[in-house]
């Protein structure tokens, strides 16, 4: 068993298909906070994915699909590491925060913000985030903690746009 805190070698990484998903192709092997490693990982790809998806339905379509293979990879991977939601496993972080790029302004400002607030959101788990994070102990539970923190993103900003466009 690897501690929580601590990441798995590289070997690991490659032992096994779903430890290389859940741990974002390496970007989950971080010292220093892999979450938010995971996330800028997702934020560097969504552009290449965007383009190979161009229509929205089929991004999101293809978003659904990587949400439901990583319910397995977290759950294999969590089960290899002996700990159900590791630090390194960082596809909980990736695929909601591809779905929250779908939906905000493609606008560098808009990302940085959807970035911010989805880091935020991630760390303090508001309810139900906690309640999955707490509850939900497979990968079911990892992903959807994730998937919460991304709707309160996506609500925060659209509260900020709704009050920037009535009133500037």
């Amino acid at each position: 068993m690897i501690k929580k805190s601590n990441p798995p070698p590289v070997s690991f990484l490659l032992a096994h298909p779903a430890h290389f998903v859940a741990c974002g192709f390496g970007s989950g092997l971080s010292r220093f906070a892999p979450g938010t490693a995971g996330t800028l990982f997702a934020w560097a790809t969504y552009p290449l994915l965007r383009a190979a998806y161009p229509a929205d339905f089929n991004f999101a379509l293809f978003v659904g699909f990587m949400f439901a293979f990583g319910v397995w990879c977290c759950h294999v991977t969590g089960r290899h590491l002996g700990v159900v939601d590791h630090g390194s496993i960082v596809w909980d972080e990736i695929v909601p925060f591809w779905a929250t790029l779908l939906v905000v302004p493609n606008q560098i400002a808009w990302q940085l913000a959807a970035f911010l607030w989805f880091r935020f959101y991630d760390i303090v788990k508001p309810q139900p985030a906690r309640w999955f994070d707490t509850t939900v102990k497979n990968g079911f539970g990892v992903m959807m903690d994730d998937a919460v923190a991304a709707g309160y993103t996506v609500l925060t900003l659209a509260v900020f746009k709704a009050v920037l466009d009535r009133y500037f």
